[in-house]
């Protein structure tokens, strides 16, 4: 029996001596939820810092294909047990090689699983971590390509109550985002005519590579690999595609695109910017500019244009209504506007502080309280979105929604996983 076949029958075996949560976390003893780690970068660092901040956590194990990622990884999780109190990580807990992720899921300690890994490996161990019984958050996007996003939405509607099962877009959860979305949803902005969303970043270090194998190469650098991340469109800009998703309740009808790799190093294969224009049901255009190169960090933001008023959020630089209905969130629209006096009162001049601790803190509470919520099938929408807008930007034509959900759609990273042994 492999590994995998292991996992699944244990699964089974364990669903006949489930405790109820509100028993198994009932006691101080028990209280924490005990997660492991797939993936041991700096985005799961955020997610793993945030959720020890604001939700009772305890890190019991840790798995990355790389040996020393995961000592980085085992590191920064020690810390944050010991500021809980709780013990460091047993050693017999960690994991590193082309089978780690599947060592941990037999792992009996672990609750919920956090997987931070590069995207093209999100649809299979999203399926083992559901198959092996296991609560999971999983980072964005959901996959890379349509094929992922269909086999992550099969494993979702698998779940029933079982489980939790997040994705990992926060900025929803962000309280300034949440008030403008419920305001736009009452109709403050009147009818919404049209909307524009753009992230504009710069680019990412690339990872010095001198002795690596071609596909080590390639998993390091992963922002600069089509095959390995699906490319900077489903990297930041998916998040803005996923806020108008979520405020219009629905998803495009179909896009058209373009975009190129000017400006970027000499170096990986992905674009560097992306426009797309999307048609989305009840004549709604929504067009969306996105870019990823060079040394300065421009703006992020969100504008939903109605016929009363004007709704915009920016990451850095106000979440505001103008119209109507006008309103204000009181996020700071320029970081000159705050002084010692205005910081020590919370003022703040980013939108997202509370986005990460809201999101990691109702994923621990849905599984402390058994109210389960699944959130898959939903992140999946946004991720294919997303990919809708980046196909019909590569093949600069039409895409509907239905040639691309219906249409055979896989983007093969081409990785030879097994040459990486770890331990």
């Amino acid at each position: 029996m492999n590994r995998r076949n292991f996992i699944r029958s244990a699964s089974i075996l364990s669903t006949l001596t489930v405790l109820k949560p509100e028993i198994v976390f009932a006691t101080n003893n028990n209280s924490a939820v005990r997660i492991g780690l797939v993936g041991c970068g700096n985005r799961a660092a955020g997610i793993l810092g945030s959720m020890s901040e604001n939700a009772n956590i305890r890190v019991v194990a840790l798995a990355d294909l790389f040996e020393d990622k995961l000592e980085q990884g085992i590191a920064f999780a020690n810390t944050l047990n010991q500021k809980r109190n709780y013990a460091p990580v047993g050693k017999n807990n960690t994991y590193s090689g082309h089978d780690a992720y599947l060592r941990l899921l037999e792992n009996k300690d672990v609750d919920a699983v956090i997987i931070a890994s590069p995207g093209y490996s999100h649809p299979q161990m999203l399926e083992d971590t559901v198959a092996a019984g296991k609560h999971v958050y999983c980072e964005k996007p959901m996959a890379i390509d349509a094929d992922g996003c269909q086999q992550i939405i099969k494993t979702a509607r698998n779940i029933g109550n079982r489980l939790s099962a997040f994705d990992g877009f926060q900025v929803k959860f962000a309280t300034p985002y949440a008030e403008m979305g419920k305001r736009i949803k009452r109709g403050d902005i009147g009818e919404i005519v049209t909307v524009q969303l753009y992230y504009f970043s710069s680019g990412a270090p690339i990872i010095p590579h001198e002795g690596m194998s071609y596909d080590e190469m390639r998993i390091r650098n992963h922002y600069h690999f089509h095959e390995i991340s699906g490319g900077c469109y489903l990297d930041q800009a998916i998040h803005m595609i996923d806020t108008c998703n979520w405020i219009l309740d629905t998803t495009p009808i179909y896009a058209i695109g373009d975009g190129t790799k000017k400006g970027s190093p000499d170096f990986g294969n992905a674009w560097t910017n992306y426009q797309v224009i999307y048609k989305y049901p009840g004549d709604i255009n929504v067009s969306v500019h996105s870019a990823k190169f060079g040394k300065v960090f421009g703006d992020v933001c969100a504008r939903f244009i109605g016929t009363e008023g004007i709704a915009e959020a920016h990451y850095s630089g106000g979440v505001f209504i103008n119209g109507t209905h006008k309103w204000d969130s009181g996020i700071v629209r320029s970081a000159a506007e705050l002084t010692p006096e205005s910081i020590a009162q919370g003022a703040s001049s980013s939108s997202l502080d509370d986005a990460d601790p809201n999101k990691g803190k109702a994923f621990i509470d849905s599984i402390i309280t058994g109210k389960y919520l699944n959130q898959l099938e939903s992140g999946c929408n946004s991720t294919l979105t997303a990919i809708l807008g980046r196909e019909a930007a590569s093949k600069q034509e039409k895409v509907t929604w239905d040639e691309l959900v219906y249409t055979p759609h896989r983007i093969d990273p081409n990785l030879d996983l097994k040459q990486f042994t770890g331990k």
